[in-house]
């Protein structure tokens, strides 16, 4: 599973790389699976609903050690955002789907006027529920070796 992750995670990269290159058409079950993923992204994070979130969920095994593993652990993860970071918003900048994988690269702000991070959510679909998330984060640095841009 891990070398999966692996090479899902570079795929994902290199055709994040790769703009001119065609995307294939989506299955409409890979459709399906977007469309949920957007949409529990949007009602968790950037509106903090859990309730609306919430029926997206499977068994949520959750890979970010700082996060617990479940429906409770994202309800819980949900109102430490509205508590700490009530102004905080995630702004999806590319969406990549491959069979029961969704993949996200985020641009996520906490506190307004901050640079925030460069976040890479992988989630796991099973008959139309999120049951896995892995992530990776980034802060976004003040200065670039390069001028390509993180998005």
């Amino acid at each position: 599973m891990r070398q999966l992750l692996i090479a899902m995670t570079l795929a994902a990269v290199a055709a994040m790389s790769a703009p001119a290159m065609a995307q294939r058409a989506y299955t409409p079950e890979e459709e399906r699976n977007k469309a949920i993923v957007l949409d529990f992204y949007d009602q968790g994070l950037n509106r903090k609903d859990f309730a609306a979130a919430s029926k997206y969920l499977g068994t949520y095994i959750q890979h970010n050690p700082n996060a617990e593993d479940g429906p409770e652990g994202f309800r819980k993860f949900i109102e430490f955002l509205k508590a700490k970071y009530p102004q905080s918003h995630s702004e999806i900048t590319k969406v990549l789907v491959d069979g029961d994988f969704v993949i996200l690269r985020v641009h996520a702000i906490r506190e307004p006027g901050t640079r925030g991070n460069a976040i890479v959510d992988i989630f796991r679909l099973k008959d139309g529920k999120i049951e896995e998330h892995w992530d990776s984060v980034q802060p976004i640095p003040e200065q670039s070796a390069n001028s390509n841009g993180m998005f």
